[in-house]
C-alpha cells in the first residue's frame, strides 16, 4: 500500500521522543511537511534537525502554549494529539491539582488545538485529527486512574468531534496503543526493576505487570504505533472516522473495538 502525504502539513504534539518522534518520522517519510512540538526548546531543535522537520517549542498543556503554537503554525492538514503524561499513584491519594494537571495536558491540549485546526480543515474539505489515546481508556489501570480517566475522555471527545465534522472530508479518530517501549516506560521500568537490563525488565513486565495479557508477549514499539497513525492520516483511511483503533498487541481481552 502506497501512502503519499506530499503537500500535507502534519503537526505532531509531544514529538521529541517515543511515539511522537516515531509518528513524526513516519509522516515525514510518507512525504508530509512535519512540525514537531515539545516543551524543551533544545530537544525540539535537536529532534527537528535529526528528522529534517520544523519544530515549535510550546507547552500545549496550557492555553498560552497552545496559542503560541497556533500563532507560529496557523494551518495544518493533519493534527496528531500525542502530548501526554502518566504516573502511578493510588487513586485515593491523587490530589485535585493532579487530576486537573492530567486533564489539561492529556485532554484539553488536543481539544484546544482541534478547536482551531479542524474547522479550517473542514473549510478545505480535507483533514485528519488523530488522538493518541491508550488501551487504558477502555481498561482503567488501578494504579493510574487519573491517566485512564483522560484516555477515556479522549475517546468521547474524538467521537463527538467526528460527528460534528460529518460530511466535511475531515476524519477524527483515536489510536489506542498498549504499553509501549518509550522513554517514559523505560524510566518507569528502572523504578520497578532497578539494575536489570531493558530486555529483562520488559520480560518481567509482560510476565507480571499490565502487559501480562498481551498476545504478542512483548511491549509495542513506537514505530508500530506510528504505522497505524500514518494510515489514519492518509487518504487510504477516508472511510474510517469516529473510531477507536487498537494497536495493543491483543492486550485488551475483547473483540470490540
Amino acid at each position: 500500500m502506497n501512502i503519499d502525504l506530499s503537500g500535507r502539513t502534519a503537526l505532531v504534539t509531544g514529538s521529541t521522543a517515543g511515539i511522537g518522534a516515531a509518528v513524526a518520522l513516519a509522516l515525514g517519510t510518507a512525504g508530509a511537511d512535519v512540525v514537531l512540538n515539545g516543551r524543551n526548546a533544545e530537544r525540539v531543535a535537536e529532534t527537528a534537525r535529526r528528522l529534517g522537520a520544523r519544530g515549535v517549542a510550546a507547552d500545549v498543556g496550557t492555553p498560552e502554549g497552545c496559542d503560541a503554537l497556533i500563532r507560529q503554525i496557523p494551518e495544518a492538514d493533519i493534527l496528531v494529539n500525542n502530548s501526554g503524561i502518566f504516573a502511578t499513584q493510588p487513586v485515593f491519594e491523587i490530589p485535585d491539582e493532579e487530576w486537573l494537571r492530567f486533564f489539561h495536558v492529556n485532554v484539553l491540549s488536543g481539544i484546544r488545538l482541534a478547536r482551531h485546526y479542524a474547522p479550517r480543515m473542514a473549510g478545505r474539505k480535507w483533514g485528519r485529527v488523530v488522538f493518541v489515546s491508550s488501551e487504558a481508556g477502555v481498561q482503567t489501570p488501578t494504579d493510574m486512574v487519573h491517566y485512564g480517566m483522560t484516555k477515556t475522555a479522549q475517546l468521547a471527545v474524538s467521537r463527538g468531534m467526528a460527528q460534528e465534522l460529518a460530511g466535511t472530508g475531515v476524519t477524527v479518530n483515536c489510536v489506542l496503543p498498549g504499553p509501549t517501549m518509550s522513554d517514559g516506560v523505560l524510566a518507569m521500568f528502572d523504578e520497578l526493576y532497578p539494575g536489570l537490563e531493558a530486555a529483562e525488565q520488559e520480560r518481567r513486565f509482560v510476565a507480571e505487570g499490565r502487559a501480562s495479557t498481551s498476545l504478542l508477549r512483548r511491549l509495542i514499539r513506537p514505530e508500530e504505533v506510528a504505522s497505524l497513525v500514518t494510515y489514519v492520516a492518509s487518504d487510504r483511511s477516508a472511510a474510517t472516522t469516529g473510531a477507536a483503533l487498537s494497536v495493543d498487541g491483543g492486550l485488551v481481552p475483547t473483540i470490540f473495538p
